[in-house]
């Protein structure tokens, strides 16, 4: 029995080295599954920032070219109502989904700034559907559009930790009266 008492020490230590060493492993473990959680959450949520931006700069772009059609932009492309028509409508079909993955998604503050930058489209879609010819007016609907693009990509760069990125405003000649 004694022999036994004088190792019981050594024993103990062993017991508590292997639990010691199996939290340690189990609590490491935890640690980097969260990491890599929460890496595939946000990979998933700048895929769908990207997404939702990518569909919605597609009803941008259409409308820049309607409104070069109307005089209103100074577009090099640009496309009769008519033809845009069906473009629009697609476009608008696209964007529903990405919307939906969005929101489900998305930050409460991406999802308000997602809603504000597809207004001022919307916005923009309807002043050409009235067929409106007046540059200055289409100039004050694009700043809005701007804005809100710019709302948006702050918002995302916020919601993912990202550094401040480029406003993409750049000077292009004004339209010139017909």
């Amino acid at each position: 029995m004694s022999a036994f008492i004088q190792q019981l020490p050594a024993l103990i230590g062993v017991v508590i080295g292997a639990l010691g060493s199996y939290l340690a492993i189990v609590r490491g473990d935890r640690a980097r599954f969260r990491r890599e959680q929460t890496a595939r959450w946000e990979e998933r949520r700048l895929a769908v920032y990207a997404d939702y931006a990518r569909s919605l700069k597609k009803s941008v772009t259409l409308t820049y070219r309607v409104a070069s059609h109307l005089g209103n932009d100074p577009h090099p492309h640009p496309l009769s109502p008519q033809e845009a028509e069906p473009l629009l409508a697609e476009a608008t079909l696209a964007r529903d989904p990405s919307g939906e993955t969005l929101i489900l998604l998305g930050s409460p503050e991406v999802v308000e700034r997602a809603r504000t930058w597809v207004v001022r489209v919307m916005e923009m879609e309807q002043f050409l559907r009235e067929g409106t010819r007046d540059p200055q007016a289409w100039q004050t609907l694009l700043e809005r559009q701007r804005a809100g693009r710019e709302g948006y990509y702050a918002a995302v760069r916020n919601d993912l930790a990202l550094p401040p990125g480029h406003s993409a405003r750049w000077p292009l000649s004004p339209v010139r009266p017909a």
